[in-house]
């Protein structure tokens, strides 16, 4: 049977451009289709504007520094029309590199709602295409939960896009995206709340961690409510909010953002027209080679449900690209020791076991761990502090995990990200000779284990 495409990938996000790139580059023909963000979410709406929010944040605590080194600045105007009318100019540019990659790498384009018709049939926007392959890489949607009032709320693709900031703002969940943004509105002059269901935010990262930035966004000035849900919203004549949480008290904001997590976008996809299945949380089940229960149709992404990052997104993607027409080049995607950053203010990044997972791994662990104040704020009044923390195997000294709180923690952690790959043990940490003075270099003169 001849096909029109030897690939066919639904959604234009990080790991769909680098599979149909890839084949396209090993000689296969492919199509591509995208309704909406040419780049996905991580271009459009996440990463790199959210990148871009963080670092408007952190100027006005950068000029209140400035002081402690003899620099006078008067108070600093900030304009949200500015930095959005900015960011658009740039998210823009990027939309037209993603097209060219793709027009030039040799990928047809398909603008529109793709759906699945059959195991080897596409339909966009009632146009008919045919596919040896089908990839699956539409990424996620934002979950608000249904609650009353919920249509006065918004989520991360709405706060990009706000024709004002507000002067107040609560902010509802517990991961990345709700602590990124609180540190986004509170360092742009917004008061900020943020509120989440358990006791303390930042589940699946080190305990430590979680605690230390608890008190460090507390010092910047965000009010923390755990343990506290929303059961209500009201408007009011002035367009304020009225929140009413589960424990029947009120408040009063201007904004209400949820950030309570993201569900794969399998809407009006078309799934029930193949033997592609769902997991019990929804998201699409797949084998080692992210295979659907449908041979000819494959998923990667956050519709899996895997990590849901855009590096790993681009890892799969690149392995479905081999799998197909590249095999003897083939390499699956390890999963372990994946390196993270949070954009929260004070930054967090971290690679490898926490504490707690180490433990429950059944090690016997030794913990290193240093507390100070960087060497940038000492001629100012800031209290921060910075925070690192290595997690040992005692019988193999190898260094299981590497956490940290502290400026430039994504770029520190990236580097030591490699060196757990590689398998180094802390006699390696020890005999690695720092670069002085740096924060890194703490992580590599750190000699006393803390004591149980």
């Amino acid at each position: 049977m001849s096909f029109d495409y030897d690939l066919f990938v639904i959604g234009a996000g990080s790991g769909g451009v680098r599979a149909a790139r890839f084949a396209a580059s090993f000689g296969a023909k492919v199509a591509i289709a995208e309704e909406r963000y040419l780049g996905g979410t991580c271009v459009n709406v996440g990463c790199v504007p959210k990148k871009l929010f963080v670092y408007a944040s952190q100027f006005e605590e950068e000029f209140e520094l400035a002081k402690g080194f003899g620099w006078q600045i008067n108070k600093p105007n900030f304009n949200w029309q500015t930095l959005v009318e900015h960011k658009n100019k740039e998210i823009e540019r990027l939309n037209g590199i993603y097209r060219n990659l793709l027009v030039n790498s040799g990928v047809s384009l398909i603008e529109g709602h793709a759906q699945l018709v059959n195991a080897n049939t596409i339909s966009v926007e009632g146009k008919i295409y045919t596919a040896k392959n089908i990839l699956i890489a539409v990424g996620g949607w934002p979950n608000v939960p249904d609650i009353k009032g919920k249509e006065y709320a918004i989520t991360s693709n709405e706060a990009f896009y706000l024709k004002e900031l507000p002067k107040r703002c609560t902010i509802v969940g517990g991961g990345y995206i709700a602590v990124e943004f609180a540190s986004i509105f509170n360092g742009l002059g917004v008061d900020t709340t943020l509120i989440y269901r358990g006791e303390l935010f930042l589940k699946g990262f080190d305990d430590d961690i979680r605690k230390h930035l608890a008190e460090e966004l507390t010092k910047k000035g965000i009010t923390l409510k755990f343990n506290t849900d929303i059961k209500q919203i009201d408007k009011q004549a002035d367009n304020s909010l009225i929140t009413t949480f589960d424990n029947d008290e009120t408040a009063t904001t201007d904004l209400v953002f949820y950030a309570t997590g993201r569900r794969p976008k399998l809407d009006n996809l078309g799934l029930d027209n193949t033997k592609v299945t769902l997991n019990s949380k929804g998201f699409v089940d797949v084998d080692k080679y992210y295979t659907t229960a449908e041979s000819s149709i494959f998923a990667i992404g956050d519709v899996i449900g895997q990590i849901q990052l855009t590096p790993v997104a681009l890892a799969q993607g690149m392995a479905v690209a081999r799998h197909l027409f590249k095999p003897e080049q083939y390499r699956s995607v390890d999963l372990t020791q994946v390196a993270t950053a949070m954009f929260s203010l004070p930054n967090v990044a971290t690679v490898g076991l926490t504490e707690q997972q180490a433990i429950e791994s059944g090690y016997d662990i030794a913990v290193f761990e240093s507390h100070f104040r960087a060497l940038k704020l000492t001629l100012t009044e800031s209290t921060e502090k910075t925070y690192m923390k290595l997690v040992v195997d005692k019988d193999s000294d190898r260094v299981l995990g590497c956490h940290m709180i502290g400026e430039g923690a994504g770029d520190l952690i990236q580097g030591l990200a490699i060196a757990l790959k590689a398998g180094a043990t802390k006699q390696v940490f020890d005999e690695t000779i720092g670069i002085h003075p740096t924060a890194a270099e703490e992580f590599v003169t750190m000699r006393t284990p803390r004591q149980a």
